[in-house]
């Protein structure tokens, strides 16, 4: 693999990661698109690599909110900033067990199965069209509709399901504020991913290298693609305007299915 492949991963990593069209499907029609360009082992540390830098592009974002949860958890101050952090907590439990007794299904389902990425895409594209018919939201996310969103994220892990875009959908069809669906959708995440990344860390060979340039290069198109594209998210929640994404959705899930089988 070279600078400019880990360049383009970077920019469809920070891209697809906020906006709701799935990164893990578009890394795996990428990937198939250049071919086998890198060992499972380097596949995976840059799919680290890309993660992390997302997950930075989150805080940056959000730095502001991060700040003022930590705050009032530490202070034990019971407003609305430490009720909104109790769910985020409550919101990691499904993903965080899924993740720890089912990993090694989870990473057969990401070799080379476009027809699920396909399918998954087709799902996500039903989910935004349903987000943008709900106009009324008006409730504020409890601790059962953390648990239900956080669920949702479980079952967002399959390939081709995007995140956010799950997540987001279901609060917004339940009745959450739109503001705080994608404040709660960004912001539930980031433990998982830095708790997952400290794992996978630790279960990398000692003697495992790979080229610092090219997981650079990758990182830093991932973060400043990222920042942009979590602000944009945000904007388009707020303004409905999710369908256009859905029909996107369609149309690559209709495209690679139809690649598959041919």
């Amino acid at each position: 693999m070279n600078v400019f492949e880990a360049f383009f991963l970077g920019l469809i990593q920070g891209i697809t990661e906020f906006l709701p069209v799935s990164s893990s499907g578009h890394l795996e029609i990428s990937k198939k698109i250049f071919g086998d360009i890198f060992t499972s082992q380097e596949s995976f540390l840059l799919t680290l690599s890309l993660h992390f830098a997302t997950t930075i592009s989150t805080i940056i974002v959000f730095r502001k909110d991060i700040a003022l949860i930590f705050k009032e958890l530490f202070q034990f101050k019971k407003n609305d900033s430490f009720y909104f952090s109790i769910c985020i907590i409550i919101s990691m439990i499904p993903a965080a067990f899924v993740g720890i007794f089912f990993e090694d299904f989870i990473n057969n389902l990401f070799k080379d199965n476009l027809m699920l990425v396909g399918s998954m895409l087709i799902l996500t594209s039903f989910l935004l069209f349903l987000t943008d018919r709900k106009k009324i939201n008006k409730i504020k996310i409890s601790y059962l509709s953390a648990l239900l969103i956080g669920l949702v994220q479980a079952i967002a892990i399959l390939p081709g399901l995007s995140r956010s875009g799950a997540t987001i959908a279901i609060a917004i069809i339940i009745g959450v504020n739109r503001e705080k669906a994608s404040r709660f959708s960004f912001l539930m995440v980031i433990p998982l991913i830095i708790g997952g990344m400290i794992k996978n860390l630790l279960s990398l060979p000692q003697n495992f290298n790979f080229e610092v340039d090219i997981l650079f290069v990758g990182f830093m198109s991932a973060l400043v693609t990222g920042v942009f594209a979590c602000k944009l998210m945000i904007a388009l929640v707020n303004k409905s305007k999710l369908k256009y994404f859905g029909i996107y959705c369609l149309i690559i899930g209709l495209i690679t299915i139809f690649y598959v089988i041919k």
